[in-house]
This record gives C-alpha cells, sequence and structure tokens, in this order.
C-alpha cells in the first residue's frame, strides 16, 4: 500500500503547485521515494514535480482514460514508492463542463481513496475561511478533507485569526505559508514556463518550495494523514499488456524493432510518459531528439513522434535548423508514419508567424490572441497510422495558435463539442492535429503505431 495525498483548493491561483511541489521535494529530501501525479492534462506541473522527485510526473486523466483506470495508472506509478502526492486540478469539485464530477481532483480522490488537504488562498480572508472550509468539507460526504494548509498568511495576528476561526471547523490546520516571492514560478500564455526553459532557475524554486513548507507545514502530521489511505485493493497498469487484452502478456513473435524517434527539447515538452512505455512495450525502440540542437534524425528512425510545446517560443531557431527541417520533410515523404499533436502539428506546416517550418502540410500557422481550451470528444474521419476510420477517443486541445486551412483534404478527427467540426491532417504516413491524446486511455494507438513503422498493416 502507497500512502498518498491529493492537494486541492478551492479554485485556481491559491497555491496547489507551490505547495504539492515542494511537498515532493521536502518528503523526498528526508530520503523517501515519492510518487508525483498530477490530476487533468497538464504537462507543466510534471515537469516540476519531476524535478522535485527524480522520478517522471504522471497525469491522472479521468475524461481521456477512463475512471476505470486512474487507480491502476496510479498504482503503476507509485510501485516501490513510500508516499504519493497528487495535485489537483482547479477547483476541488471542478471537473469536465457540463460533465459534473467527471475529471475533478474530487472524483480522483474518491478513486484513490485518497485524503485531501485543502490549500487555501488567505491574503483577503479571516473569520470567513471557516465558512469556506466548512463548505467544501461538507459538499460531498465520499471527499475526506483530512486538513488545511493556510497560505499567502500576511502576519502572526492573521494567522492567529484564522486559526482561532477554524478551531471550531473540525478540520486541522496542517500548515501555514507566508508570502514568499523566491517560491514564484513565471507563467505566460498557456501557463507556467517548462522547466525545461529555465533550468537553474526551476531547481532554485523548487528547493525554495521545500524549505518554505518544511519550516511552515506539520510534515509528521501530514505523512500520518497520507498513511491513513486505505489499501486501494487494485491492480497495476502494464505497458506491456494495456495494448494485447487477452494475450495473458504473451511474449509477441521476434522481429526487429524499429526506431521511434520522439521530439524533446525546450520547444517539445508535452508528453505523457506512458507513451514511451507504450511504445516501448509494443516492440519500439524510443529514441528522443532535440528539433532546436540537432541536425539530423537518430539513424535508421522508421517513425516520428512530436508532441506539444511551445514552438511559437522558439519559431526562429527551429526555422534555422534547416538540415533538420528537410530531414523530417524527407521522412514523411517515404510514408513514414508521423505523429505530431498541436506544436508538431504547427511544426509539420509550410510556416509559423511566417517563419518556415517542415512544408510537409500545405497549411500556414500563427499566433492568435484566442485561447482554444478544453476536453474534446473525437472521432477518427480517415485510417491514418494511429487509429482507424470511426474510432473514437477523448482528447484535449490547449493552444494560443491556429492553422490555415484548419483541416487537409483528409482530415484527422471530427470533434462533436463544444461546435460540430473537423480539424487535423492525414497525409500518407502522417497524423497531425491540435488534439492532444492520452495513449493509456487507447493503447491500441501505440500498438498500430509501431506495427506501421515495423513495415506491418494497419487496417
Amino acid at each position: 500500500m502507497v500512502a498518498r495525498l491529493v492537494i486541492a483548493a478551492p479554485s485556481s491561483g491559491a497555491g496547489k503547485t507551490t505547495v504539492a511541489t515542494g511537498l515532493m521535494a521536502a518528503f523526498a529530501g528526508r530520503g523517501l521515494a515519492v510518487s508525483p501525479h498530477k490530476v487533468g492534462p497538464d504537462y507543466i506541473d510534471p515537469g516540476y514535480h519531476a524535478l522535485a522527485t527524480g522520478r517522471p510526473g504522471r497525469n491522472l486523466d479521468a475524461y481521456m482514460c477512463g475512471t476505470g483506470l486512474i487507480a491502476p495508472l496510479f498504482e503503476h506509478g507509485a510501485r516501490g514508492c513510500d508516499l504519493a502526492v497528487v495535485e489537483g486540478v482547479m477547483g476541488l469539485y471542478d471537473g469536465a463542463a457540463d460533465q459534473g464530477e467527471l475529471a475533478s481532483t474530487a472524483q480522483v480522490s474518491k478513486l484513490l481513496k485518497a485524503p485531501v488537504v485543502l490549500v487555501v488562498d488567505a491574503s483577503s480572508q479571516s473569520r470567513s475561511v471557516a465558512a469556506l472550509v466548512h463548505g467544501f468539507a461538507s459538499w460531498d460526504p465520499e471527499v475526506r478533507i483530512g486538513g488545511v494548509i493556510l497560505n499567502k498568511v500576511a502576519t502572526d495576528r492573521h494567522e492567529h485569526l484564522l486559526r482561532e476561526a477554524l478551531g471550531e471547523s473540525g478540520v486541522p490546520v496542517l500548515g501555514v505559508l507566508r508570502r514568499a516571492p523566491a517560491v514564484a514560478t513565471p507563467s505566460r500564455h498557456l501557463g507556467l514556463v517548462p522547466v525545461a526553459e529555465r533550468q537553474a532557475a526551476a531547481v532554485e524554486a523548487v528547493a525554495a518550495q521545500a524549505e518554505q513548507v518544511r519550516a511552515g507545514c506539520d510534515m509528521e502530521a501530514l505523512l500520518a494523514l497520507a498513511r491513513s489511505a486505505p489499501d486501494l485493493r487494485t491492480e497495476a497498469w502494464s505497458p506491456e499488456t494495456a495494448g494485447r487484452p487477452g494475450t495473458g502478456g504473451a511474449v509477441l513473435p521476434a522481429r526487429p524493432a524499429p526506431r521511434v524517434a520522439v521530439a524533446g527539447g525546450a520547444a517539445f515538452t508535452f508528453s505523457y510518459a506512458e507513451h514511451a512505455e507504450l511504445l516501448t512495450a509494443a516492440g519500439a525502440e524510443v529514441v528522443a531528439f532535440d528539433p532546436l540542437r540537432d541536425e539530423a534524425l537518430p539513424e535508421g528512425t522508421s517513425g516520428l513522434v512530436i508532441g506539444g510545446g511551445f514552438p511559437e517560443m522558439y519559431g526562429g531557431e527551429l526555422s534555422a535548423n534547416e538540415p533538420l527541417r528537410k530531414a523530417v520533410a524527407a521522412l514523411a515523404a517515404t510514408g513514414a508514419p508521423v505523429a505530431a499533436e498541436c506544436a508538431g502539428l504547427l511544426y509539420l506546416a509550410r510556416s509559423l508567424d511566417g517563419s518556415p517550418m517542415c512544408g510537409v502540410l500545405d497549411a500556414d500557422a500563427r499566433m492568435s490572441e484566442r485561447l482554444t481550451l478544453g476536453y474534446r470528444d473525437a472521432v477518427a474521419v480517415n485510417d491514418s497510422v494511429l487509429a482507424p476510420a470511426g474510432a473514437r477517443m477523448r482528447g484535449h486541445e490547449f493552444h494560443r495558435t491556429v492553422i490555415e486551412p484548419g483541416a487537409g483534404e483528409l482530415a484527422a478527427w471530427g470533434l462533436r463539442q463544444p461546435e460540430h467540426r473537423v480539424e487535423g491532417f492525414v497525409q500518407g504516413g502522417v497524423h497531425a492535429s491540435y488534439v492532444h491524446t492520452h495513449w493509456a486511455g487507447a493503447p491500441e494507438v501505440a500498438a498500430r503505431f509501431v506495427e506501421r513503422c515495423a513495415g506491418g498493416p494497419v487496417a
């Protein structure tokens, strides 16, 4: 059994990331093996979690993966650890739009049977904090709020008023944190700046967060609360068997491992750890490369995965790496499998904000003031290296760019919300789309992609 805590808040901006990352780093600093997790589709916070713990940050998304996979995916990530810390998303009870509690932190806490620590921004309140905490603690009796951490507390007098008010709430105060500029993490148009773009500064910020948490929180009480979580009694998810239901883990026929190149570096930081694990389990050799630095694809590349990130921040540098752009275009021209999501879509376009990109797609991309954000229910419009026509997947869009046209002659996905539309491109072996997907929720995607990389059929 893995001890575990869910770090939640009444709303976004209360300090969940600071507290969760600080707790991860502080407990890891005590010699505990800490498993980091994030509720929802966010790619950026898990990068800070990984920095704090030395382990991959993993997402628990009940919309994209389904409620039945939350506990197994948690057990997979937390295997062998002493403690798991799960950072929530938005407010405790906020989930997918018009879907009730689906994908909310509250739902995930119940699926994990995990106690919740509520992080409250106390900067503009005193006695009212008790009413707020009482409301959150009593809203859903299945959600167990085991304590409160008060954030952005101004003075000793302010702390006294808050503690006095909460004394009658029945919810213990497990920490009090003062305002501390050193723990702040810079943000921009899509959230926090990723770790890969500010490595040294990120290390300093995480260390400051750990110190603030150690100084302001009752670490023993938090650990005792985490250890009070009951056994989940669930089998851990396994990439080796996830894509081959009914095989009992049977060994696949021996064949040369196709080499799948996966884009990384500062421009392409958005990926889920399970994707590489599924590709490997399906028989691929996964090799990372950095489009900002490498002038050639890894030798022997059979397929290419280009995930999300911030190409708009590095358009000039990506464009200047002409040898790699030509190599990507040449690989795509052979019909080799290429899976591109969001940033990958932009990189394959003809141009981004006027800078030449790979030119695989007859489309041009640019920054926009409009934020496109939300879960998507998608259906494959055409056969591709990822899915047969008619296959359904759930995904997520999160970008401030537009691409024109928005879909190719053969579109990638048909979307049902927020409005009916088709988007993305299926072109030869290329599948390019704005929609981020989590392959743990559809592991057959990785198996199909690797099969095509190995020269097998995709139908």
